[in-house]
């Protein structure tokens, strides 16, 4: 770090100790994220997001940002603008609120690096970006590796390299769920679950035991309750030492009035983790 970006950063630092969060643009960086977790429409986000980089452009440009989590919004803001410039501002932002608190979310800069580099057309650095193959599968954006070491990638909170290819597979894998709706069977689905387990690396499904707890979850809320029974029992016999998976299969048993077995399900799931305030409650009911 040059001297004069550290003593900025210094005088910036001091400075924020009496500053306070500055309010339009944390609810604004909110109204960001919720919208792309509540999935609204693409349409609407796209205006939202305008309207919202040109306030806190305006706000930049005023000297309006103060402290850390001041520049981290605003990196939110510009990291979902639509050209270059506010790519940049991003990375400057995420990089200055950083280096004012390194407590915050440090991923948000190397996914802001990232995406600045590939609007250029340039290759990625970190590897946090993936695009569509054309075959409705996600691949990772063009990267060149050199630039950045998996120890840097770590810090940044990114996957390493190796882990990254593992997930572009993951990514890619096929969803139970769906195999369940085409064939509308759940024994079907079960015995597809056994067998893909099987095949581990080589399986075409994603089987891990919180997507199957997700399944299972899903049918609950659905009244199936039986096929969700099917769907809890199997994923204790897959991953007999996941707490969680006794947790589940515990809470289908009593909603079908099997409370014996259910009680017997919750004492696996606490003896596995101790923590499990869950199952210390349920049991504690069912005393």
């Amino acid at each position: 770090m040059n001297k004069i970006y550290f003593s900025l950063i210094l005088l910036l630092t001091i400075s924020s100790g009496f500053a306070q969060t500055n309010q339009e643009l944390q609810k604004m960086a909110d109204a960001d994220q919720e919208e792309r977790f509540n999935g609204t429409d693409w349409r609407i986000r796209n205006k939202h997001d305008s309207i919202r980089l040109a306030k806190a452009t305006r706000l930049f440009n005023n000297g309006a940002l103060k402290t850390a989590k001041d520049y981290y919004n605003a990196g939110i803001i510009f990291q979902h603008g639509n050209d270059t410039i506010a790519s940049k501002m991003a990375v400057e932002s995420f990089k200055t609120a950083i280096a004012m608190d390194s407590t915050l979310n440090r991923w948000w800069y190397a996914a802001a690096v990232d995406r600045d580099l590939m609007r250029r057309e340039e290759p990625q650095i970190y590897g946090t970006q993936y695009i569509g193959d054309g075959s409705g599968k996600q691949k990772q954006y063009k990267m060149d590796t050199t630039k950045v070491t998996d120890q840097e990638r770590t810090y940044y909170s990114v996957p390493t390299l190796a882990q990254q290819k593992e997930n572009e597979r993951i990514m890619n894998l096929k969803k139970v769920f769906f195999y369940y709706t085409e064939t509308n069977s759940i024994d079907k689905t079960t015995d597809l679950v056994k067998i893909e387990f099987k095949k581990g690396k080589e399986s075409e499904y994603y089987i891990a035991e919180s997507d199957l707890n997700n399944f299972g979850y899903h049918l609950m809320s659905q009244n199936k309750l039986e096929e969700s029974l099917k769907v809890l029992k199997l994923n204790t016999e897959l991953y007999p030492k996941a707490a969680n998976t006794w947790d589940s299969y515990g809470e289908i048993l009593l909603k079908l009035g099997k409370e014996k077995e259910g009680i017997e399900a919750y004492k696996k799931s606490l003896a596995l983790d101790p923590n499990n305030e869950n199952a210390r409650n349920i049991l504690a009911e069912h005393k």
